[in-house]
């Protein structure tokens, strides 16, 4: 693992606009972040449809489009990541509620 300086860094150049930064971070924090997200499937149980890497890719695809972030070091980086997994969580769960109560049919006309 990478000293924590490091992956500061490279979460600053990030910041900064450097995409080869970001390049750079995702194979370093992607272990982590996966163990982050195998934490919340123990958590919740059989109830989560989504496995751990597929989190993690929804969390890449959802960080990717970070454009205004000011990463100050990884403990903030891996905070905002822990939040934004528990909400893709919960988004994946409102969606499954919805469906089973009827979303997504047809209105009847008066």
């Amino acid at each position: 693992m990478l000293p924590a300086d490091d992956i500061t860094g490279l979460l600053q150049q990030w910041s900064e606009g450097d995409q080869q930064a970001f390049d750079q971070l995702v194979p370093i924090v992607y272990g982590e972040l996966r163990q982050m997200a195998e934490g919340f499937f123990r958590r919740e149980g059989d109830q989560v449809t989504l496995q751990p890497t597929a989190l993690v890719h929804e969390l890449y695809l959802r960080l990717v489009d970070q454009k205004r972030a000011q990463w100050r070091d990884r403990e903030q980086f891996f905070g905002i990541a822990a939040k934004m997994m528990r909400r893709i969580l919960v988004d994946r769960a409102r969606q499954r509620s919805a469906g089973k109560r009827g979303a997504g049919g047809l209105a009847l006309a008066d």
